[in-house]
């Protein structure tokens, strides 16, 4: 049987443990988010089974000192206490840099999925952008706090065309959590049928007669010429990047135990020696 690779969104997986567990202080910092951080990745390992794991970050400026400092800046700054977490843990952490976890992400179910000895790569994630990186049941992204996995299947369920083409579909709809405007018109109902039938924005025929039957078919035409160059950006916006220069092998990604002197030390910064006894029996090194 083949390796699963997991790889986690830990920028989303932070963020929900913000939300969603409850408020923590340490040494005069908030660590509610930071631990809870922990204990889902304690969970992804002894629960979900996880055995080669990555988890990526974006970048993140701690905010200063203050008074009473917002919610984003709480957030913010426990960031870097869930990279240690990580690390503690003894999980390969791909900070961002310039560029973005998701495309960290990308790069890697891209890579990995192309390895012989992989049987599967599950992307841990609520991102729908992540769809796109979905191929077969090979790579597939999980939601967490629901248990539901999207596969290929499931996408051309939903939007009528195969996972390639989402960038191209979103382009043409728009999507507001990403600042696509769309194409006036334009649904997914009409975008999935015409994609569907040619494949790509540029194969789509500007003088709107299709070979697929769509109400206002010169209309969604016309209104496609006008702003065509700024949604083939847009298309190319909405495409993850696959080429980072990631450097870690399957090999790198496999989970050996907790690393006792972060875990340590980890403890001490959450102000958490539970943490510390959740993970004993783990330590591998």
């Amino acid at each position: 049987m083949g390796v699963t690779v997991h790889l986690v969104d830990g920028t989303f997986e932070l963020f929900r443990c913000f939300h969603g567990a409850p408020r923590a202080e340490h040494s005069g910092r908030e660590v509610g988010a930071a631990r809870a951080f922990l204990s889902t990745m304690v969970k992804l390992l002894q629960v979900e089974g996880a055995t080669h794991v990555a988890v990526a970050f974006d970048s993140v400026v701690a905010p200063p000192p203050v008074k009473r400092p917002a919610a984003a800046d709480l957030l913010a700054a426990q960031a870097p206490l869930a990279a240690q977490a990580a690390r503690a843990l003894g999980l390969a952490v791909w900070p961002s840099g310039r560029y973005q976890a998701d495309e960290l992400l990308a790069t890697g179910a891209a890579r990995y999925s192309a390895e012989p000895d992989v049987e599967r790569v599950v992307i841990c994630s609520t991102d729908n952008d992540f769809n796109q990186c979905v191929r077969g049941d090979r790579v597939v992204v999980l939601d967490r706090i629901r248990g539901v996995v999207t596969t290929e299947a499931a996408v051309h369920e939903r939007f009528g065309v195969a996972p390639g083409l989402l960038p191209d579909l979103h382009a043409l709809v728009g999507d507001c959590s990403d600042g696509l405007p769309g194409v006036p018109g334009w649904g997914i109902r009409s975008a999935g049928r015409v994609l569907a039938a040619y494949g790509s924005i540029e194969a789509i025929p500007l003088d709107g007669r299709w070979e697929v039957a769509v109400r206002g078919a010169e209309r969604l035409a016309a209104a496609l010429e006008e702003r065509l160059l700024e949604t083939l950006l847009c298309r190319d916006l909405a495409r993850l990047r696959t080429d980072l220069p990631l450097r870690h092998s399957i090999d790198d990604l496999q989970w050996r135990g907790a690393r006792r002197p972060l875990m340590t030390g980890l403890s001490i910064d959450l102000g958490d020696a539970v943490a510390l006894d959740r993970v004993t029996r783990w330590f591998g090194e």
